[in-house]
This record gives structure tokens, sequence and C-alpha cells, in this order.
């Protein structure tokens, strides 16, 4: 009865034991260049010392005891419940699954998988060797090498994701990395001219590594161009400019002046993208007409050239034309009133002449002595007398 019931006993024991004194770790993800940490705990050690193996099996540590000359090897800590170890610039043969013993009875393992990530390298971009022309498809290849699994690729004109990108990839020589290549078209335009060109590498799992290349694409167009009246309001007389300003890639060299439906006056003098004219005549107004030329193309652009009067009446014109109306209407007023009141004059002093003229003639007794005394005036007073002998 005493046997029996002790092995009742000593199997949960058994089993108690062996679950706490199983040592515990973790599968680990590092990219090349990084740290490594390994770390194996145990609840139950039976006084016994952990060990970390690598996948060839050579001892790296057992207990705080490093048993691989390998510097980038390190102790991070070590209890008989854990021990704790530290690789350095971590290469991809360090891939493997590692190890972690305690040596009671039996041994008892855990396994740890080490997974590397190859980091891919900045990647490079070919083909803008030469300036694209206008509307034409631009043709770019971004690879990069080195990247465990295949990095992603993206590109970009300036903060422009360009879609349609076509990859491909191939192994390394080492076998075990890759490398990636990413080719772009896009049809370019004047207004890419100078545009930034970004090819971006990333890995997912490792969003911290990307890496990315830029380059600025030359696009090449003809030239467009406007002309300016230098100054703006030509007058007669003046010295007239007329600048003919191009644009285009490359920088317009060519220039050509023209006067439409006649020839250019005889004044007139090129002076590079300029037309001028040294005293300007109305003769000299019409349509000119400037071609700007690159190796892309020529533009043409016209200039109506109108050439004003030297004197022109000024802005305020119609306000002095106003004040001097009203002048003159008040002038014209007074003269009229003078001329109402002279002639009221001269009419009154015109009766006053014809009633003293016919003085003296209402007592007259005859129309004879009625025309004495309206001709001598001296009415019936001091008669004449005559005297017969």
């Amino acid at each position: 009865m005493v046997k029996h019931f002790f092995l009742i006993l000593t199997r949960p024991l058994s089993c108690f034991s062996l679950t706490a004194s199983q040592p515990v770790t973790s599968d680990e993800v590092v990219p090349t260049g990084g740290k490594l940490i390994l770390k194996c705990t145990v609840e139950e050690h039976d006084d016994s010392s952990l060990q970390w193996s690598n996948p060839a099996q050579q001892t790296l540590y057992f207990g705080e005891k490093r048993a691989l000359r390998d510097n980038r090897i390190q102790l991070v800590h070590s209890t008989p419940n854990e021990l704790t170890i530290s690789i350095s610039n971590v290469a991809l043969s360090d891939e493997g699954e590692y190890t972690c013993s305690i040596f009671t009875m039996p041994v008892r393992t855990a396994k740890a998988m080490v997974t590397v990530l190859g980091v891919p390298k900045k990647p490079q971009i070919f083909g803008y060797d030469r300036p694209f022309k206008e509307n034409e498809n631009a043709k770019l290849r971004c690879t990069t090498s080195g990247s465990k699994p295949a990095a992603n690729i993206k590109w970009y004109k300036g903060p422009e994701e360009l879609p349609g990108a076509k990859i491909s990839t191939s192994e390394d020589g080492n076998g075990k990395t890759l490398t990636v290549m990413s080719v772009i078209e896009f049809m370019v335009s004047r207004e890419d001219d100078g545009a930034e060109i970004t090819c971006t590498v990333s890995l997912e799992s490792l969003q911290s590594t990307d890496k990315s290349s830029s380059h600025k694409i030359q696009v090449l167009y003809k030239p467009t161009a406007k002309i300016e009246s230098r100054p703006q309001m030509p007058r007669e007389g003046d010295k007239l400019r007329l600048q003919c300003d191009a644009y285009g890639n490359p920088v317009p060299d060519q220039y050509m002046w023209e006067r439409e439906n006649g020839d250019l006056p005889p004044l007139a003098v090129y002076d590079g993208s300029s037309l001028v004219f040294p005293y300007l005549n109305k003769s000299d107004g019409g349509t000119y007409i400037c071609k700007a030329t690159n190796m892309m193309g020529t533009y043409i652009t016209q200039y109506k050239l109108d050439v004003n009067d030297p004197s022109p009446i000024p802005s305020t014109s119609s306000i002095d034309h106003a004040v001097i109306g009203g002048v003159v209407a008040v002038i014209a007023f007074i003269l009229f009133c003078l001329l109402i009141v002279l002639g009221r004059y001269l009419i009154r002093h015109k009766g006053t002449y014809l009633t003293h003229e016919a003085k003296g003639s209402d007592d007259a007794p005859d129309a004879d002595t009625a025309i004495i005394n309206a001709e001598g005036g001296q009415g019936g007073s001091d008669d004449k007398k005559e005297y017969f002998i």
C-alpha cells in the first residue's frame, strides 16, 4: 500500500518538475548589421546551468563562461534562471536555429529561429544621361542589391507617385540576397524640365531602412515669346525698342524681325532680340513679327505698333473745356445785359428829343407858324417882327 501510494504522489511531482525546468526562448528577426539579443529563461534549474549554441551546434556561452572566441558575442545577463547573450554586427551567415539547453536529467532544450534580413543598398537610377524631348516617353531604371526578401521600389516625380513600374528580381552572387530592378516610363512635357525624379527602396518589415536616390531630368522644348514696347505708349519722335522676350530649352539663339505687308523701316536697327527705332515716325506704325528659334523649333509672335501725336490732349481737357465754357457763358450774359440797358437808354433819349422838337407847335395858329416854332425851338417867346417901309 505504501509503495503504491508513493507512485501516485511522484507522478504529479515529475510532471511539474518537467514543465518548470523546461527552458523558454523566442524567435528573432534582425537586419544585417544589427544587434541580436538571445534570451533563455527557466523556472526550475535543478542546480544546472543554461547554455546557448549556434546553428552549427557550437557552444557560445555556458553559464557565464564564453565558449566561442567571437568578439561580437557578449554576455548580457546570467543567473541560474536566465542566460541572455547578444551578437552585434549580424551577418547573413548568422541566420539559423539557435539552441538553449539545460543539463538536467534528461537534458531539455528550446529552439530560437533567427531570421536575418538583407538590407537593400542605396538604389541607383539609370537612363537620365541625355535630355528628353517634349512629348517623348522617358524610360528610367532603378536597381538595388543585397535585399532579403525582395525590396519594394516606388517612383516619385516631385511629391507625386508615378504608377505603372515593372519589377524584376535576380539572385546575388552569394545566393542569399536579391537584386531588384524597377523600370518606369512616362511622357514628359515642358513643365517637367528640372523635375526631380526619386526612386525609393524599402522592406515592409524594416521601414526605418528606407533609402532613396533622386535626379533632375532635362526636357528640350521649342520657345515661346512675346513682344514688349519700351516705352509702352510710344509717340512720334521717341526712341522706341521692341523687345522680343523668348523662353525655351535650349535658350533661343536666333531672332528674325518682319513687318506685316511691307519692309522694315529703313532706320529700324536689329539689336539681338530687339528692334530699335532711333526716331519714331507715324509711318512706322503697323504690325511687327518676331520669330524666335532654337534647335526644337520656331515660335512666331506679333505686335501692333500705334504711333501717337507728340502733344496729345491731356486727360483733364474735358474739365478745362467746361471751365472755359462757363466763363464764356457768363461773359455773354453780361454783354447781353449791357446791350439791353444801352438799348433802353437810347430809346429813352430819342423820345425826349422828339418831344422837345415838337414843343411850341401846339399853340401855333396855323401850320406855317408851327413849323417856324418847331424849327426855331423858341416857342412863343421873342417873336420876330417885320417892318415895311
